[in-house]
């Protein structure tokens, strides 16, 4: 079962209305801590699959955009934070605002998270693409925020949001090169885009999901909402005007692609 990136409206502003009268949304109920690659009791696995056009990405093997270009990748990796779950049958919350994750194409493991997991029925899922303003500011981290993965810029112009890096005929610059560091967190040029499904689960009260896959399509980043052809944009270096194209581009990249018991 497919769903794309346009979840139902009609469910998703009960599902919000309901947490805000209710005053779960601040309640966090079942707040815990995230783990990635880690079993837990009951829990949530939460698979990204990096793909480009329905095809899994391989790692420097050839594509093609929607303008013709061709292109391979070398490095793709972007950050998965706040994540929150609801279930509509009794609007509870599960809310983990101080999580951060690395999905690495260069890296297999990076790319499922278990999730702890008290909801009965997890009929929505949320998500962040990027750093928010507080982690931007904080100073030296680890773990996924630390420095040495490559995704800080300076403590002025915080994390990398989202990084693609790859070869193709197309760029004009040496080698033929292209380089999209996309960051930027202050009023007006904030790359972190928020994801949002609303699941098209059953009902059932006896129904625990346990796995929901999302693919994360490439071609995307390219024209998911405004045309960025690698002919006239070689790379992004800063925070920007580009890069909030580039964001609102990635921000279409996901779609479930499954969501299973």
């Amino acid at each position: 079962m497919k769903t794309k990136h346009k979840p139902a409206h009609t469910l998703k502003l009960l599902i919000i209305n309901c947490m805000v009268l209710t005053g779960c949304l601040f309640s966090l109920s079942g707040f815990g801590q995230l783990t990635q690659n880690k079993e837990t009791g009951s829990h949530l696995k939460l698979v990204f699959n990096n793909i480009v056009a329905g095809r899994p990405l391989v790692l420097n093997q050839t594509y093609t955009n929607s303008f013709g270009e061709t292109y391979s990748v070398t490095k793709f990796r972007y950050y998965i934070t706040q994540v929150q779950m609801v279930d509509s049958t009794n609007m509870s919350t599960q809310f983990f605002p101080d999580d951060y994750f690395l999905v690495d194409a260069g890296d297999s493991t990076t790319r499922t998270l278990n999730i702890p997991l008290s909801l009965k029925h997890v009929s929505y899922i949320s998500f962040m693409v990027g750093v928010d303003s507080s982690a931007n500011v904080s100073g030296t981290q680890q773990g996924a925020l630390d420095p040495v993965n490559g995704m800080f810029w300076t403590w002025n112009t915080g994390y990398i949001m989202a990084k693609l890096q790859g070869t193709s005929p197309q760029a004009n610059s040496t080698g033929h090169a292209f380089t999209f560091d996309v960051g930027g967190y202050k009023t007006g040029e904030n790359a972190a885009r928020k994801i949002e499904f609303v699941l098209n689960t059953p009902k059932n009260k006896n129904r625990i999901i346990h796995n929901i896959v999302i693919n994360t399509d490439i071609n995307k980043w390219f024209d998911g909402m405004h045309p960025i052809k690698i002919a006239e944009h070689a790379g992004c270096h800063e925070p920007g005007p580009l890069a909030t194209q580039v964001a609102d581009n990635y921000s279409t990249m996901f779609s479930v692609e499954s969501v299973s018991r």
